[in-house]
């Protein structure tokens, strides 16, 4: 048994028992005790989450504009395909995106999809910070935290429909109905502090396997700081959906080794960021 589980167990013993002495029906306490374990479950298979990812990017590819250039698209997408293939998630069908945006921003969808800024990609100085954004969000993918979130909300919402639901009955309906306002509301934008330190030290792990100089990942830290002074208002959304770089540099400064090694940078970064330079400003994500 896993030692985490050990105060699980004793949890859901409490309150068999106290459904015996109370006379509540076995299906409540089934639902008392997927409630009390949740944490430790998932109640969305890969398959669904696959599902529910590809409306989701549908949403999301009609709301946002697009880096059109197939220059630079290509680019991004080689980079997170050869990081994908070292984050043990081969289930996921993943695809790179550049959203035509000024801030500093990225993010991934439930099941596979990842969408990283304009601004991002200028704000990287090396193609191993690049390296780090795509690592990061490809780790939360790998590490299913969009499911969580949605099997969390899943119990919450649904009460004692939920053993309906898990058992492919009428409950079924009102699990995808909370699956499709999971998506409209873009919860999966932000994740928990435990998730985003998470998806750093794994994201280390990928960059580290796939030939990337982990230290990029601080670096791209260092350079939004850098950012956040020169421009404010490019780094808002970053911080509002992300922990701060200081956090996020005291992780790093414990999973990131000391000497460096892997790639730190390319001349075809280098040139896919100064003709992004060239292209007609990019959009506001900030809608005044």
């Amino acid at each position: 048994m896993i030692v985490g589980q050990v105060g699980h167990v004793g949890q859901v013993r409490r309150v068999a028992l106290a459904s015996v002495v109370s006379g509540l029906s076995r299906t409540l306490w089934i639902v008392a005790l997927l409630s009390v374990t949740v944490g430790a479950i998932q109640l969305v298979s890969v398959a669904d989450e696959i599902t529910i990812g590809k409306q989701a990017q549908l949403k999301v590819r009609k709301e946002t504009p697009q880096v059109k250039d197939p220059a630079a698209q290509a680019y991004v997408t080689r980079i997170g395909r050869r990081l994908a293939a070292h984050a043990a998630a081969e289930q996921y069908p993943f695809s790179f995106s550049i959203a035509n945006y000024r801030e500093v921003n990225a993010f991934a969808l439930p099941g596979g999809p990842v969408w990283v800024n304009r601004g991002a990609i200028q704000a990287a100085g090396t193609e191993s910070e690049l390296a780090g954004v795509l690592a990061h969000e490809i780790a939360h993918i790998s590490q299913r935290h969009a499911a969580q979130q949605l099997s969390n909300a899943m119990v919450t919402t649904l009460g004692l429909n939920l053993l309906n639901a898990l058992l492919g009955n009428a409950g079924g309906a009102a699990a995808a109905n909370i699956a499709a306002r999971y998506v409209a509301s873009g919860a999966f934008l932000k994740f928990s502090r435990d998730d985003e330190q998470e998806a750093d030290r794994v994201g280390v792990r990928i960059m580290t396997r796939a030939g990337w100089d982990p230290h990029g990942m601080i670096e791209l830290m260092e350079s939004i700081r850098e950012q956040e002074k020169r421009d404010p208002s490019s780094v808002e959304i970053f911080f509002s959906n992300h922990p701060s770089p200081k956090d996020r540099l005291a992780l790093l400064a414990h999973v990131v080794p000391s000497r460096r090694s892997g790639t730190r940078d390319s001349a075809e970064f280098q040139a896919i960021r100064a003709k992004l330079r060239t292209l007609p400003p990019a959009r506001s994500m900030i809608k005044k």
